[in-house]
């Protein structure tokens, strides 16, 4: 019920639309239960000889029309009453499905925007781990579970309530004896249906978490597909993608077998028990204790009476998808936010950092960086060498708070990172990642949007310290060139330097490139460190690459080697030393040598 309780949070406001179609929902029952009496007087006493057997009301309306032997001369009449009833009920369940629509909707509104709005303030952790599909099944497919759910079962429910409680009436003062009858097989098909609802439950959850798998493979795929060509791996992802289809389809199957069963079941255990009022009936009325009219009319409610119990296999699914829905929609929502600490410091940054002794693990006994420790000044390029795994990203993402250190101590300008605001310290730290991330809109529009109100010359002078502003004017529509989706019309070397221009733009006092001028050419990749070193003086600039001849001109070397400084130190003064550094510059060298001898 936890899911159901989250949910009466996001109807705030909506209320009153759900009391109005609940409203009207009673009204149309009252026109549809008015319909078989209306009948039964036709039969009975309009077409038969029996005494009208109505409400005084009903009575007094009739002798007003001229008696009873106008109506029977003018049996239109009755028709047109019965016309009228059903005009009413149409009108009133109209206002019904506007109703509700309009307040699910609403609150549908509400809850995409409050996930959408949760997912920006989980922490980096919890994007790293969890799966894109996943998480984009859950913020549509099961959101729009709940929306139907509120838009029709859940008036429904009340729609069933209230068939039962008029009908039975009406049903107990035309007979009693088959009522009681018709009341007899009602208990075992509400039983069948709770039975039912606990365990068609967990084969809802299966299903959507089997979607949610299959919407991962298929976001991967489309997101990789030029790798997936280049690599001819299509037979394997057409493989991979029918394992993931064929769990989904076999537990989909499963699914709806088991509403087959219910539907099947309860139909036929409905069905008999209108073969049993009919075939009583019948006889009833052959003997002379039951009139024709009330025969028909019972028969009417009974079948209004079964609608609901008909109809609970369909909300009850419903009702244990929609809870399931809710239930993964509330993970979400249960996942804790990277805390806002308004009390936290907003200290000046202007790129002085002092590292001492930090030790960080993702998991317990799993220690990633061991007794890190360095100082860098002002306007200093610090370079991370290290092979894969040793913790440099790791080193950046604790500068930047998306994990924060276990034991020792980072300070920027003398402040402990941990006391500054996150919001604040991201935004005087600029990171080029090594992978690029464009959005699908214009070259301008990639440029400047890390910036607010960002001038056209700002766009221009941050596309040309990244060597990037004379191939963006010869592409046919300049800056205003759409790159497609994640950037896809641009190489590898276009994205990371519009990238690239993207953090310049704003002028950030500490700059990170994690591996990020490895796409670009020697000769471009040089340009661009010079242009940085001119450009501001000021700009404290970690860069993190495997190639040497990128880390050579830093004025601090760090080599990282399983999550410890093995050595640190200027370009001069590790070459003067055997170590990792002087033995990767030796072999880069000697292979661009070899390149150089044969002419490449």
């Amino acid at each position: 019920m936890n899911g159901f309780r989250l949910l009466l949070k996001f109807t705030k406001g909506d209320k009153l639309k759900y009391i109005g179609s609940i409203i009207c929902v009673a009204l149309a029952t009252i026109f549809s239960i008015i319909g078989p009496l209306v009948i039964r007087v036709t039969i009975d006493s309009i077409i038969g000889n029996a005494p009208i057997n109505a409400p005084n009301y009903v009575v007094n309306f009739i002798n007003k029309l001229g008696g009873k032997s106008v109506l029977v001369q003018n049996i239109w009449i009755c028709g047109l009453v019965l016309v009228l009833l059903t005009i009413g009920r149409g009108i009133f369940l109209y206002f019904k499905g506007k109703w509700s629509a309009e307040a699910s909707e609403s609150i549908v509104k509400k809850m995409r925007e409050k996930v959408y709005d949760h997912l920006q303030h989980l922490s980096y952790d919890y994007h790293v781990k969890v799966e894109t599909g996943d998480l984009v099944q859950r913020c549509t497919s099961d959101i729009e579970t709940i929306r139907k759910f509120l838009a029709i079962q859940l008036v429904e429910i009340g729609q069933a309530i209230l068939i039962l409680a008029f009908v039975l009436v009406i049903m107990f003062s035309l007979d009693t004896r088959l009522t009681i009858i018709s009341m007899s097989i009602v208990p075992l098909i509400f039983i069948f249906g709770a039975v039912f609802f606990v365990k068609v439950g967990s084969s809802f959850e299966l299903a959507d978490k089997a979607e949610g798998r299959l919407t991962t493979v298929i976001q991967e795929n489309l997101t990789g597909m030029r790798v997936v060509r280049a690599f001819g791996r299509q037979d394997y992802e057409i493989k991979k993608f029918d394992e993931k289809n064929r769990d989904y389809k076999n537990l989909t199957y499963n699914l709806v077998k088991q509403l087959g069963w219910y539907w099947s079941i309860s139909d036929f255990l409905c069905l008999l028990q209108m073969a049993g009022i009919l075939i009583l009936g019948v006889y009833w009325v052959s003997s002379g204790t039951l009139t024709l009219g009330t025969l028909v009319a019972f028969i009417s409610y009974e079948s209004m009476l079964l609608w609901p119990v008909r109809q609970m296999g369909r909300i009850i699914a419903d009702m244990s998808k929609s809870r399931v829905s809710l239930e993964r929609i509330k993970e979400i929502l249960d996942e804790p936010i990277e805390i806002e600490n308004r009390q936290l410091l907003k200290p000046e940054i202007n790129g002085d950092i002092e590292i001492n002794n930090v030790t960080f693990e993702y998991e317990k006994n799993r220690t990633v960086l061991k007794d890190i420790s360095f100082k860098v000044k002002k306007g200093q390029t610090i370079a991370i060498l290290g092979p894969t795994g040793s913790g440099k990203t790791t080193l950046i993402n604790l500068l930047g708070r998306l994990y924060d250190y276990d034991k020792g101590s980072i300070k920027i300008n003398g402040v402990e990172l941990k006391s500054i605001d996150k919001k604040w310290l991201r935004k005087h730290i600029g990171i080029v990642l090594q992978e690029p991330f464009l959005y699908a809109k214009s070259i301008k529009d990639n440029i400047g949007i890390s910036k607010k109100y960002a001038k056209e010359s700002d766009i221009f002078d941050s596309a040309k310290d990244a060597c990037i502003h004379d191939v963006i004017l010869d592409f046919e529509e300049g800056y205003d060139t759409l790159v497609g989706e994640r950037g896809v019309t641009l190489s590898g070397g276009q994205k990371q330097r519009v990238s690239i221009a993207r953090a310049l733009i704003n002028n950030y006092p500490i700059l990170v490139f994690d591996d990020s001028l490895s796409a670009v050419d020697t000769e471009t990749d040089s340009i661009i460190r010079k242009t940085l070193k001119e450009r501001n003086k000021n700009t404290t600039t970690f860069i993190i690459s495997h190639r040497v001849t990128t880390l050579a001109e830093a004025d601090l070397i760090i080599v990282l080697e399983k999550g410890e400084i093995s050595q640190i130190g200027t370009h001069d003064e590790l070459m003067n030393v055997s170590g990792l550094y002087k033995k990767i510059w030796n072999i880069q060298n000697s292979l661009e040598d070899e390149l150089l001898d044969v002419g490449v």
